[in-house]
């Protein structure tokens, strides 16, 4: 009898140990998959994220939380750490500062099955990166400045912030592509100074006046834009990197009696572009298709969570084809994205 009653804690303990249970019920909470998509902060750009996020949750039958930090660095560590204490099945993050987060992120990694999307950690143990090359993209809204300013012209840049790496290669690709210089890797791209003012390359036509930050402030990104305008007497094109850059860029124009005289490129999809863009007072946007950003994350968790990892490329890198906005597509566009805006609502 001691025998067999041995025998059974043993086996119970066994099964303890390689999680089978033993002769209790199962927690249905427990089989729930659950994972969260992070981003670098809050914008309308997030939001199309999002939706893209909610149409993959019905397609692969997984939970995903959405959070977006309002109040930079900290609140995205604090939003992660909330995750892996409450022991979250996988996370997607777009980093806010990902070299100074990479000892962050390989903990988090240890916790849970994390990718990186939008903004990529390449040092990082992530799993792999899901974002558009904005390299190449930096030098298509490069391209959209000289179809607009075709006798070339003074521009400035106007991004968010530098320390994340998709807003240096896009802003690098800018520079490359006006200043005719040939094209870069994008994993070994170098980049010019932050503070580089007055860029100007033998050849060309473009001069790059100077780069100003905001750090996601956009009071400030709007004030930049206009004492840009008041410093610079023959600036001929506005380039914003960010989602908010280029309207406020167009608000500021429009306040000096500019609108028309200085041209605007830029990146991402706000209503107050495209209306621009329709209306000829923007020449062009770069679309990194941001709902396709949330659905691939969901789906690669997914897969990942299955443990399927046959999907991911030796390079770690799943790549969003970016579009090229302009008056000849953008009511097609904008009616894309509607339809994927719409099915946000459906969801809620």
């Amino acid at each position: 009898m001691k025998a067999a009653r041995f025998l059974l804690a043993f086996a119970c303990a066994l099964a303890l140990l390689l999680g089978w249970g033993c002769g209790k019920p199962t927690d249905s909470k427990s089989s729930t998959v659950t994972v969260a998509y992070v981003t670098n902060g809050v914008d309308p750009f997030w939001d199309l994220c999002a939706a893209g996020v909610r149409i993959a949750e019905k397609e692969f039958n997984i939970k995903c939380e959405v959070h977006m930090p309002t109040k930079g660095l900290v609140d995205q560590k604090r939003i992660m750490e909330t995750l892996l204490a409450k022991g979250i099945d996988g996370i997607a993050i777009s980093p806010i500062d990902a070299e100074n987060q990479t000892a962050f992120i390989n903990e988090a990694a240890k916790q849970t099955k994390l990718i990186t999307h939008d903004a990529d950690a390449p040092d990082s143990n992530r799993m792999v990166y899901i974002g558009t090359d904005n390299y190449k993209a930096g030098r298509a809204l490069g391209q959209l400045v000289k179809d607009a300013l075709p006798e070339g012209g003074e521009v400035m840049i106007f991004v968010g912030r530098l320390e994340q790496l998709n807003a240096r290669q896009r802003r690098q690709g800018v520079i490359d592509e006006l200043l005719g210089r040939p094209e870069q890797d994008l994993s070994t791209a170098k980049f010019d100074p932050v503070d580089a003012k007055n860029l100007k390359a033998e050849g060309s036509k473009y001069v790059i006046l100077d780069t100003r930050t905001d750090n996601f402030d956009k009071a400030k990104a709007k004030s930049n834009a206009e004492s840009g305008i008041a410093k610079y007497k023959n600036l001929k094109c506005m380039v914003g990197l960010f989602a908010y850059n280029p309207p406020a860029c167009l608000d500021a124009i429009k306040e000096a009696g500019l609108t028309g005289k200085i041209k605007v490129c830029g990146f991402d999809e706000p209503d107050a572009m495209l209306q621009a863009i329709k209306d000829g007072h923007a020449h062009g946007t770069i679309s990194q298709q941001p709902w396709e950003y949330g659905y691939e994350s969901v789906k690669a968790l997914k897969k990942i969570l299955g443990g399927d990892t046959s999907f991911i490329p030796e390079n770690k890198y799943i790549e969003i084809p970016f579009l090229v906005v302009t008056k000849e597509n953008v009511e097609e566009f904008w009616a894309k994205k509607k339809k994927v805006m719409a099915e946000l609502g459906k969801s809620k």
